[in-house]
């Protein structure tokens, strides 16, 4: 671990952004350049004493996921977070097909969607980055083990996520989740991640073996869902999922159409937040 030159990349990187460049309120006037310490380590879900001391050099070797996540909300590209792993005397990622590195110009479409809930997925499920809308509607997935950040395996191994759905609607939503990732495990037959997901499902759930033997593929574009949220009650929101160039990451956006009451039901979530205002 090269800890000066580390130290010295991730100052440089951090003060070339600014806060509208990762979905921050600007605030008052800054005296520096840049983005503040404690505002990268926000963004990174890592406390702001130990991001400091990388900055510093003095800092323990961070985790590839740590690293990952610092990639993220420095809105490295592709060449320098692999430049960060090699720092860090880690080899950086080597994915085939959907990886875990978002290209930096999808991240800023995802900073600029202030008021809509907006969420950077992978073909198979993998949460990769949200913005605080889609935190405040869906719930914030850096508070979640790497593993309970897939949504499919979510769908179908835990009942609170299907809360959140009214129950008439969790067959159809499970069938769709269960038909893109069909198409996944065929276009990427060698990808170990979609193929071990299947299998553990399969496992672990009857619900997912009887909609898996049905043999149904689909991409889904779009969809209109009916979500029950514990704060603002029920929203029917049109869902927008927008393909990466390679189709192995989404961009799904959830809206609101103006003048229907989930549309003011959506504005009162915005002002709410991550707030938690329920009973008790």
């Amino acid at each position: 671990m090269n800890r000066p030159e580390l130290a010295d990349f991730l100052r440089r990187c951090r003060i070339r952004l600014t806060p509208a460049d990762v979905g921050l309120a600007e605030g008052a006037r800054r005296r520096t350049p840049g983005l503040r310490r404690e505002e990268v380590a926000q963004l990174a879900g890592m406390s702001v004493d130990y991001y400091t001391r990388l900055e510093q050099g003095r800092g323990s070797r961070p985790s590839r996921q740590m690293l990952s996540a610092i990639a993220r909300a420095l809105r490295l590209s592709a060449d320098e977070r692999d430049h960060l792993f090699h720092l860090s005397g880690e080899e950086p990622p080597r994915e085939t097909g959907a990886g875990g590195h978002i290209r930096p110009g999808l991240l800023l479409v995802l900073d600029r969607l202030h008021d809509t809930p907006a969420q950077v997925v992978t073909d198979f499920g993998d949460v990769l980055a949200q913005n605080t809308m889609a935190a405040a509607l869906f719930g914030d997935i850096s508070a979640r083990p790497p593993r309970a950040r897939n949504m499919i395996r979510r769908m179908f191994t835990d009942p609170e996520a299907l809360t959140l759905f009214p129950p008439g609607d969790h067959e159809r939503l499970a069938r769709n989740h269960v038909a893109g990732l069909r198409a996944v495990l065929a276009a990427r037959p060698d990808d170990p991640r979609p193929a071990a997901l299947v299998a553990e499902l399969r496992s672990d759930s009857a619900l997912f073996t009887r909609l898996w033997e049905e043999h149904r593929v689909a991409v889904r574009r779009s969809d209109v869902k009916t979500l029950l949220h514990p704060v603002v009650g029920e929203l029917v929101l049109d869902c927008e999922v927008l393909l990466s160039a390679g189709h192995d990451q989404r961009l799904i956006i959830h809206s609101a159409r103006p003048g229907t009451e989930s549309y003011e039901r959506l504005r009162l979530l915005r002002v709410v937040g991550l707030q938690d205002l329920t009973p008790g």
